[in-house]
């Protein structure tokens, strides 16, 4: 069976899934074509249902939820970092200043709309960001992925998107970033499968991490190397990803709420009812 699977360029997508890729994991009689897309490029093609299984942004995921079930497996979350709101060094802002943002959809759009309500966002593709703030495009724009690790000297930190989340969400708890999402049409023994073989993927891309990432920077898989990449994955790549915890489940539905408080959608969201249900394989096995 084929499944058609899309992700994000940076390198945390790239390095959970390549374990898949590198043919380091049992993939059954699944056959995965993948296609990199920058994040809000899949958001707006989840909303269409064009991939079976594709990277989001957990705030687009309540927009989905009728059409696609929540993964459990390569997720994303800060602890203690995150996305950056940059602007010029020593630029004061005002309220309804011009903010760049990576996508309507993405879960620090949401965060940064919500906390500066007067900003007047402009979206655009997260690679020019940094440029557009230096330009004097926008008075400020939020950097993500592997930018955050290393921006022009002229741009300083007005706020961190974590620190945004904590006063939002009131509570000590890891900022949802990104997971995965698939198609509720495809059938639900199919859909616990490939759950377990990209949660596989995850596993064995950290044990063979070394050895991954040398292969990923041989091939210019990745745009960033050495320290930096190590740095990265360290962030949003590690164990912590394979699977949702309660500690990042209970994030989620602290997101989902912030979301429906402020009227993004209808109704309240709890995560654990859109997940795939393990119970399905659990009774067949009984």
């Amino acid at each position: 069976m084929t499944v058609h699977l899309a992700h994000s360029p940076d390198a945390d997508d790239i390095f959970m899934y390549y374990a898949i890729r590198f043919g380091w994991v049992d993939t059954r009689d699944y056959r995965f074509e993948n296609v990199g897309l920058d994040i809000e490029t899949l958001n707006v093609e989840a909303l269409k249902g064009t991939y079976d299984v594709s990277a989001i942004s957990f705030g687009l995921y309540p927009l989905i939820r009728e059409d696609y079930a929540l993964l459990r497996t390569a997720v994303s979350f800060g602890e203690g970092y995150g996305p950056k709101l940059i602007k010029r060094k020593g630029k004061r802002l005002r309220r309804n200043f011009k903010v760049a943002l990576s996508g309507r959809y993405t879960t620090n759009a949401m965060l940064v709309r919500i906390y500066y309500p007067q900003a007047r966002p402009v979206y655009m593709n997260f690679l020019e960001i940094e440029q557009a703030v230096l330009d004097g495009t926008v008075d400020a724009g939020v950097l993500i992925h592997e930018s955050i690790l290393d921006f022009d000297e002229n741009l300083e930190v007005e706020k961190e998107v974590w620190e945004i989340w904590r006063e939002l969400a009131g509570a000590d708890l890891p900022l949802p970033l990104g997971g995965m999402a698939l198609r509720r049409s495809l059938p639900l023994n199919r859909a616990i499968e490939i759950e377990k073989i990209l949660t596989d993927g995850v596993r064995v891309a950290n044990q063979r991490k070394e050895e991954l990432c040398r292969l990923l920077e041989e091939q210019q898989l990745v745009r960033i190397s050495d320290e930096l990449l190590d740095r990265y994955l360290n962030m949003y790549a590690s164990e912590e990803s394979a699977e949702l915890s309660d500690r990042q489940l209970e994030a989620l539905d602290r997101l989902y709420a912030i979301g429906y408080e402020h009227d993004l959608w209808e109704c309240p969201i709890k995560t654990e009812e859109y997940l795939i249900p393990r119970e399905y394989d659990e009774w067949r096995n009984l």
